[in-house]
């Protein structure tokens, strides 16, 4: 993530300014720009937002967004992937989704990018746990493991075959193996 150096600014007067590329996030006054996804970065965040779509959305339980710039506790973050309980949607009179988005998602889902600072990325999670987010995963693909946080517990460390924690109501069975078998596309 790349600071941008400027004047301090106000949740507020943050929120006015137009949408980078890629998205910039607001954190106790700084503006920090996240990286340019690469191809391991954007082909596994594209795979998990469609398996938990395949589960979640016709039965109404969540939705996978990517990208959702979610303002809460002072911070207006972008996870690589925000996943909202259906039930927290709020929907305009055409039934679609209200563009902003003022709650931590129910699971914050980041895909580190090598140029990433660790610490911040986890900051992150962890404001949105202090925010009811029920879970949050790092996954790192060079190290192919996952961080999985959850309040009020210690972080867990997963690779290989361990079974990744998913929210509750969501039937979604995967190992950390599985999700980096995506990356391989070519035999």
């Amino acid at each position: 993530m790349s600071l941008a150096k400027s004047a301090s600014l106000t949740l507020e007067e943050f929120l006015k300014l137009p949408e980078t590329k890629p998205a910039s996030i607001y954190i106790d006054g700084e503006i920090i720009q996240k990286p340019m996804p690469k191809a391991r970065h954007s082909g596994l965040q594209a795979k998990l937002i469609n398996r938990i779509n395949e589960v979640t959305e016709k039965r109404q339980i969540a939705y996978a967004f990517p990208e959702l710039r979610c303002t809460v506790g002072g911070r207006s973050i972008v996870p690589d992937i925000a996943v909202i309980r259906w039930q927290q949607i709020q929907f305009d009179d055409d039934g679609e989704p209200v563009d902003d988005m003022l709650i931590a998602p129910n699971w914050t889902i980041e895909i580190l990018s090598p140029e990433q600072s660790y610490n911040r990325v986890i900051s992150n999670i962890l404001h949105c746990l202090k925010y009811d987010c029920e879970l949050g995963w790092l996954l790192d693909p060079d190290d192919r493991s996952v961080l999985v946080f959850q309040p009020h517990q210690q972080p867990e460390f997963c690779h290989k075959n361990d079974k990744l924690i998913v929210i509750e109501g969501v039937d979604l069975e995967l190992t950390v193996e599985q999700v980096f078998s995506w990356l391989k596309m070519k035999e």
